[in-house]
């Protein structure tokens, strides 16, 4: 056996008792990124936080049960507002099946470039990546998505502008009838549910709004359905 194989295969056992760091790198936008070996498994983390794989992939893909695996197959397009490595697009294409359009939207340049080389997300062939700010692609957008998934963070940190009432109408207008939207928060501190519930009250009666906390000990997720 190579070197670089008795490595692998000895880093690859170790993880099934600690976390074996791959790669750290600095980013202006993420500021660390680690790439890590746990559980036999490559994930993606920030300094305090999962970013993608581990346990960030189990919420997504728990909300994305939620919504309904054969209700997903059936859509023609799907918008991920937030990609980081790139799980939930992976659970979409090698899970769920989903072979319609993916559209991801990342603002970090260097974590796309993580995804691409470890964890294969160019390979998702009916994806297409734009690096830019998801503020400006929802503001400027003028297409409509079967299920608009929103997972965006800087580290454990949300930005106000996914609350605010512009945003969400944007969003909302946005969405095809009978669509959805995955909303994955965290509520690290009361007054993140306090948050959160204003969130819930911002959606009229043409919307279906089904909250679901305590995913993961502190993230708390949203399926929302335009109704009309």
């Amino acid at each position: 056996m190579r070197p670089n194989a008795i490595t692998t295969m000895l880093r690859k056992i170790l993880s099934y008792f600690i976390p074996v760091n791959i790669l750290k790198r600095d980013s202006a936008i993420s500021q660390r990124l680690e790439v890590t070996l746990n559980n036999g498994k490559l994930v993606l983390d920030s300094k305090n936080t999962n970013y993608s794989y581990g346990s960030l992939q189990r919420i997504l893909r728990k909300g994305l049960q939620y919504i309904g695996f054969e209700r997903i197959r059936g859509f023609n397009n799907v918008l991920v507002l937030g990609v980081a490595g790139g799980s939930v697009i992976k659970t979409l294409a090698d899970d769920i099946g989903f072979k319609g359009i993916i559209t991801g939207v990342e603002i970090d340049p260097k974590v796309i470039a993580l995804a691409n080389t470890y964890f294969g997300l160019e390979k998702v062939e009916n994806c297409n990546v734009i690096i830019t700010d998801a503020f400006e692609y929802v503001l400027k957008c003028t297409e409509k998505y079967d299920l608009i998934i929103i997972d965006i963070f800087k580290d454990t940190v949300m930005p106000n502008f996914l609350f605010e009432d512009f945003f969400i109408q944007r969003v909302n207008n946005m969405l095809n009838v009978n669509g959805f939207i995955l909303f994955n928060t965290m509520t690290l501190t009361e007054k993140d549910k306090e948050r959160n519930v204003r969130y819930r009250q911002a959606f009229n009666e043409n919307f279906s709004v089904r909250m679901y906390p305590k995913v993961e000990d502190h993230n708390e997720l949203f399926t929302i359905k335009k109704l009309a």
